[in-house]
């Protein structure tokens, strides 16, 4: 599990960091990436958000 955490993490700072720019009216993604890898990337990262919502919420013993 210790590989989709580290993904996930990386997603989700991805994510943040481009909300972040979107504010500033710039969106990296959209421009490297194109309209179609976009919404993959846009997708992964929504993917990895409730990823780390339930392992936050059902972490016993990894997490102490």
């Amino acid at each position: 599990m210790r590989v989709f955490d580290i993904i996930a993490w990386i997603l989700l700072v991805v994510g943040g960091l481009n909300w972040g720019l979107v504010a500033l009216n710039y969106n990296p993604i959209y421009m490297l990436l194109g309209p179609e890898m976009s919404m993959w990337v846009y997708a992964a990262v929504g993917i990895a958000a409730i990823y780390a919502i339930i392992r936050k919420m059902f972490c016993t013993s990894c997490c102490k």
